[in-house]
């Protein structure tokens, strides 16, 4: 008999209906109409500025309905049902041709992608396989070869309806390739838990 195991998988959770499709269009409609500043490397790609979870009054209620999520997907990573705080919150404007290049988020253990607006196919967010890491530095690919999950080098994201939610750990780097369609408004958090504790070495993150 032959066994094949996957080693230390990379856990990502998709939330489909995270909040309602009125919900999110409140959301967008509220987000899109706050100041904006361009992204440095792509002029058709806005951002707000970095809100804390009491900063806006719009932000309140969808935090308290997100953290549960952020605590499920949070047992995953370590194995123990915690406090979690999200830290810090932010729209992106994504409008058409616009891009966003790979990337990942410091200071922080879980990030998470709140989708507000519909998102053309060719704008879903993509998961990259790590720059270095101790794989081979060789590839195999050309034609004739396959690509499965311990071949590539990218990973699409689910098709996102507005109010879908997508969590993953801070680390993995992602981008979102060129956008053919439409206006594309999502909101982007970082969260920490409360407290880390190493057989009774602990590190708090608390404010």
């Amino acid at each position: 008999m032959t066994e094949l195991f996957d080693l230390f998988p990379t856990p990502l959770m998709h939330v489909a209906g995270a909040i309602t499709p009125e919900h999110a269009m409140a959301l967008q409609q509220h987000f899109v109409a706050q100041p904006g500043t361009a992204n440095q490397r792509s002029s058709a790609l806005s951002h707000t500025r970095v809100f804390g979870p009491g900063d806006d009054a719009q932000l309140a209620g969808l935090v308290a309905t997100l953290l549960p999520h952020v605590a499920a997907f949070g047992q995953q990573l370590f194995g123990q049902s915690l406090d979690w705080t999200i830290k810090e919150l932010w729209a992106n404007l994504l409008q058409t041709g616009g891009s966003q290049s790979v990337h990942n988020h410091a200071n922080c253990f879980v990030s998470g992608v709140l989708y507000l607006s519909q998102s053309h196919p060719s704008a879903r967010t993509a998961f990259v396989r790590a720059l270095g890491g101790h794989e081979f530095s060789f590839r195999n690919t050309h034609e004739g070869s396959s690509v499965g999950p311990y071949t590539a080098q990218k990973w699409l994201a689910p098709q996102p309806e507005p109010g879908d939610l997508i969590l993953f750990p801070s680390y993995l780097l992602h981008e979102v390739p060129p956008n053919q369609g439409g206006p594309r408004v999502s909101l982007a958090f970082n969260a920490i838990p409360h407290r880390l504790d190493a057989w009774g070495y602990a590190v708090s993150f608390q404010p």
